[in-house]
């Protein structure tokens, strides 16, 4: 696959930090040469794998990268939802053969945690992409 074009997928309960994600990965983005055909925003990380298993379906799409924020509760509700979408989103990677760059910050993650987390977690995401489109050519 030579596509360059992604798609972002975020989930923004979070609504200032998801919108703080969504930017630096289009910059991101953009300095790796790969295009940000949309960015989608969900109301959380658990709406995130249905959305993703339809982006990558389409042959044109290279691959995405996935965002949000899934912090620690009273209960452990954030940390089986976060090993149950982390889960998901690994089997759609392998299903579709395409690279999902994995920015979801957490599972029971700290209030205080999150904003050193913001900037670095979007970048990564992208920048696996791109590592590893780049792999996959080489493999081709």
């Amino acid at each position: 696959m030579n596509s360059n074009k992604i798609y972002i997928i975020a989930g923004t309960f979070h609504k200032k930090e998801s919108e703080i994600m969504i930017n630096e990965a289009k910059k991101t983005a953009e300095t790796k040469g790969l295009e940000v055909v949309d960015v989608i925003e969900v109301p959380g990380s658990l709406e995130v794998p249905i959305v993703l298993k339809n982006v990558l379906k389409k042959a044109d799409i290279a691959g995405a990268a996935v965002l949000g924020i899934i912090e620690r509760g009273e209960t452990k509700h954030g940390f089986v939802m976060g090993q149950s979408v982390t889960s998901a989103i690994i089997d759609l990677e392998l299903e579709f053969n395409k690279p999902v760059g994995y920015g979801i910050i957490g599972p029971e993650v700290l209030p205080a945690q999150i904003n050193p987390r913001l900037i670095p977690h979007a970048q990564n995401a992208v920048n696996a992409i791109a590592e590893v489109l780049n792999i996959l050519n080489k493999l081709d």
